[in-house]
C-alpha cells in the first residue's frame, strides 16, 4: 500500500489559512489604511490572490467521471 500524497491537502489548508488572514485584516483595515495608506490594500489583494492560488492548486487534475 502506497502512501498518499498530502500536497494537495497542505495546499488546500494552506489557502483557507491564508484567506482567513485576509479575512481578519478587513476587521483592522482602517487602522491598518492609516498607518500603511495604499500598501495596505495592495497587501490585503496578495494575500486574497495568494489564498485563492493555494486552493485552486489542491485540486486533483484528472477529470471527473469513472476510471477508465
Amino acid at each position: 500500500m502506497q502512501p498518499q500524497d498530502e500536497g494537495p491537502q497542505i495546499y488546500f489548508i494552506l489557502g483557507n489559512v491564508i484567506l482567513a488572514a485576509a479575512a481578519l485584516m478587513l476587521f483592522f483595515f482602517g487602522t491598518l489604511w492609516e498607518q500603511f495608506g495604499i500598501a495596505a490594500l495592495f497587501f490585503w489583494m496578495i494575500l486574497a490572490a495568494l489564498g485563492v492560488y493555494f486552493i485552486t492548486r489542491s485540486r486533483d487534475p484528472s477529470p471527473p467521471g469513472p476510471p477508465n
